[in-house]
């Protein structure tokens, strides 16, 4: 059967959509060869003690990343979280908890999934740990896609967010996941609103971000 479903539906590169070829996971051998790796950034936004990311926002991942956000490829987020996963365990850190960036309740019923949710769990499973709510929208605000200050993002977001279970949060080194990071303004502001009920560190893993000239 499985060779069967394999036939009618080959596995895909996430990023260029070629069907891969035999000993190929998630990315075809030129994308896993080719695609420009993310680098450290020598600043961090405010409220985070670290960022992971695995590619820029641009091209083939911003287009991936649309397809998977928008249009109903959910299916991309066990690819997206065994790359990010890699990463992660390349690090070598330890964290009390796993969570993510919640999206609204509006555009939960919008779009038939949180993006970000599905990644969460999806890379708690490669990590063995077991992605926990931590944060609601309590706002709903405009696309951070849509505003270009810096500034504007960070007050569009700004009171948007409330935790759950302060309880559970003390002195807790917590991974915050999101899809993207721009200006860091929403990974920010959630990472912020933890601290402040009690987290000792916040460390943000997304699976692109944008390139800071």
């Amino acid at each position: 059967m499985r060779w069967l479903l394999e036939l009618l539906f080959p596995s895909k590169c996430v990023l260029c959509r070629r069907v891969l070829r035999r000993g190929e996971t998630d990315l075809c051998r030129s994308c896993r060869t080719q695609q420009e790796p993310w680098e450290k950034p020598k600043r961090k936004p405010q409220f985070l003690d670290s960022i992971t990311a695995v590619w820029y926002y641009e091209g083939n991942v911003r287009r991936a990343i649309l397809r998977y956000k928008f249009y109903g490829a959910r299916h991309l987020a066990g690819s997206f979280a065994r790359l990010l996963a890699m990463l992660l365990c390349e690090k070598d850190d330890a964290y009390d908890m796993l969570t993510w960036v919640p999206v609204s309740r509006l555009r939960r019923i919008t779009r038939g999934y949180d993006q970000v949710e599905l990644l969460a769990k999806a890379v708690g499973r490669e990590l063995n740990i077991e992605a926990q709510p931590t944060l609601k929208k309590i706002r709903h605000n405009r696309r951070q896609s849509s505003i270009s200050s810096a500034a504007q993002r960070k007050a569009n977001v700004l009171g948007a967010y409330r935790v759950i279970s302060p309880e559970v949060l003390q002195g807790k080194r917590i991974l915050l996941l999101d899809d993207v990071l721009t200006t860091g303004a929403t990974a920010g502001e959630c990472a912020r609103m933890l601290l402040t009920a009690g987290a000792k560190e916040v460390h943000c893993a997304v699976i692109a971000t944008a390139r800071k000239e």
